[in-house]
Formats: structure tokens, C-alpha cells, sequence
């Protein structure tokens, strides 16, 4: 009788077959992480320099332990805000690496944005410039024996490891108040394709029709929401932080909810849940623009059956700026962190 986790291995091998039988994959590569609020910027470049501080961020997650090849990502985010003449602009960068069955990928996006008062608040419309690379890992490919599909001699099956490369662009506006703050932004937005190639084989003189480099990996335009407040609790030391973020790729949509707890502005705790996912415990603390926070999924889907859910850390540190003599462009935008 098979285990929980093998009766999830045919899933991974319909993305193999997608890949192979079809030659172009669809797909969504932006990570899923339950403190998205932490990291706003990697779904919206305009959500950068939002405060009078450097902010850095690193995260991993691990998702839904227990299966093999299950998604891991590694993510990494830089922004602050600059201050030209008048105009107040600010910059950002975010790296991201992450691996899901026999496919890696890598992105890295630079990060730029306007900022303008507007209503007693601070809206910024921003832009991202990107670098997208995936490989599909064809060395470890492993047909078993009896296989109903796929023979192991199929010249349609790379045997060698396989990548490609495009230019990604990315956009969307923030605003933030003293009392909320809210961005809708799209990621891949000319939704680029990624012709992948075996530049081993293809230099060589023995290369066949199969090492043409005719297999693509298309990133899937993908649009967001998000907003979040801070609600201080009257005459206590605590306050109410609740958050919403909502994608949707135009064929698949899902929303996300969050509600946190916050004491003395140094511990954190929260519930959320994702609709027909998970839901979703988080514990953070900051101390002296310190940060770290951790958050715990467990699936609600039949995903339950093969996994104890998925682990995710974001750690980071927030180093104060001082933007001129007065610091004339500070404003009280609530924090996010």
C-alpha cells in the first residue's frame, strides 16, 4: 500500500509531462509566503521606502513538509526611500530562488518609484525591472520501470539538465496613511516566455532533433491586492493589525486574510487563513529595528493527507535614516513590520 507521500509523486510527474508532451509550461513563479505584509515590496515594487529607514529583509519557506520535491524558496528584499531636491523617490531591490519538482528558478528585480502626497497620506507609483532564469533538471529525470507513459529511450525527454532566460517587468502604485495603507500592483506583466537550451548538446556535432531548445516556460501575468491598518487598542499596550491580500493570475484567483496582535511594538502574534489552503499561525518580534518572525501552515486541502504543513522565517534589520537637517519628509505611515 503506498504512503500518504507517494500518492502525490503523479502529481510531479504531470509537470514533467506538461513539459515534455506539450513542449510549454505555464506558470506562476512568485513564491507563496504567509507574511506577505513583511515583504510587500516583493508583490509590489511600489511598496518601497515607506519609511525614514533602510529596510532589508531574508525569508525561507518550506512547503508542505513531508513531500518530496515540495516548493522551497529563498527570497531576499532591500528598499529606502531618497531624497532629490524636492522629489522623493525611493529604491529597492529583490532577489528570489526557489525550486518546485525538477524546475529552479531565479529572479532578481530592481526597484524604482515616485513619491507625491495625495489626502493627508503618501502614494508612490513604482516600476520593477527583472531578470528571470528556470531550469529544468533533466539529469534527474527518473522514468520507473513499467511506466505506462514514457519510455526511458523517449528523445522527447531532455536527459541533461536545461535553462533559459528573459526580461521580466513589473509595476503598481501604494498609498499609505496614518491610518491604512493599500497597493494593487501585476508582476510579469508582458508575460514573458522562457525558451530553454542545452548548450552542452547543442555544441556538439552529434546533437539531434530533440536538443533544439524548443521546450518554454511562460511566467504568468499575475495581478495583486493588498491592504492592512494598525488599530490601537484604547488604554492598553496593544494593538490590532489586520491584513488582506488578494492575486489571481486570471485563471486562478485566491485571497488571504490575516489578523495580528501586537504588544509594546516588540511581540506579535497573528491567525490567518488562505482560502482553500491553509490556515495560518505566525510569532514575531522586533527589537532595536531588529525583526523576526515565523509562520506555521496547516493545509486544509486533501495536501493534508501527505504533508504536516509548511515552515516559513523572515528576519531582517531596519537601519534609520536621516533624510535632511529636519527630516522634513518624515511621515507617520504605520508600520507593516
Amino acid at each position: 500500500m503506498k504512503s500518504p507521500a507517494e500518492s502525490y509523486v503523479p502529481s510531479l510527474l504531470l509537470m514533467l509531462m506538461l513539459f515534455i508532451g506539450i513542449g510549454r509550461v505555464c506558470a506562476q513563479t512568485d513564491a507563496q509566503l504567509s507574511q506577505y505584509y513583511e515583504v510587500p515590496s516583493y508583490y509590489n515594487p511600489a511598496a518601497i521606502g515607506n519609511t525614514d529607514m533602510v529596510r532589508i529583509r531574508l525569508g525561507s519557506r518550506l512547503q508542505w513538509v513531508g513531500i518530496d520535491n515540495a516548493p522551497r524558496t529563498i527570497l531576499a528584499t532591500a528598499d529606502m526611500p531618497i531624497k532629490i531636491g524636492k522629489k522623493r523617490i525611493a529604491v529597492g531591490l529583490t532577489a528570489n530562488q526557489a525550486s518546485e519538482g525538477l524546475f529552479r528558478n531565479l529572479s532578481i528585480n530592481l526597484q524604482a518609484g515616485y513619491k507625491f502626497n495625495l489626502f493627508k497620506g503618501v502614494m508612490t507609483a513604482g516600476v520593477q525591472l527583472g531578470y528571470a532564469n528556470e531550469v529544468f533538471k533533466g539529469s534527474e529525470v527518473l522514468i520507473p520501470d513499467g511506466d505506462d507513459y514514457h519510455e526511458s529511450t523517449d528523445e522527447a525527454i531532455p536527459r541533461t539538465d536545461v535553462s533559459g532566460n528573459a526580461f521580466d517587468l513589473g509595476a503598481g502604485i501604494y498609498y499609505s496613511h496614518k491610518y491604512f495603507w493599500a497597493g494593487i500592483s501585476g508582476t510579469h506583466l508582458m508575460s514573458p516566455t522562457i525558451k530553454f537550451s542545452d548548450d552542452s548538446q547543442n555544441n556538439s556535432s552529434t546533437s539531434t532533433d530533440n536538443t533544439r531548445g524548443d521546450y518554454e516556460f511562460q511566467l504568468r501575468r499575475t495581478l495583486y491586492f493588498m491592504a492592512g491598518s494598525n488599530i490601537p487598542i484604547k488604554n492598553t499596550l496593544f494593538e490590532v493589525i489586520p491584513s488582506l491580500m488578494v492575486k489571481s493570475d486570471f485563471t486562478f484567483t485566491r485571497a488571504e486574510l490575516t489578523g495580528r496582535l501586537r504588544y509594546k511594538k516588540l511581540f506579535t502574534f497573528g491567525l490567518g487563513y488562505r482560502h482553500d489552503d491553509a490556515v495560518i499561525a505566525t510569532l514575531a518580534a522586533e527589537y532595536k529595528g531588529f525583526f523576526i518572525g515565523y509562520s506555521f501552515d496547516y493545509p486544509t486541502s486533501a495536501i493534508s493527507k501527505a504533508s504536516s504543513g509548511s515552515h516559513e522565517i523572515i528576519a531582517g534589520y531596519s537601519l534609520k535614516l536621516n533624510l535632511s537637517e529636519k527630516n522634513k519628509n518624515k511621515h507617520k505611515s504605520i508600520r507593516i513590520m
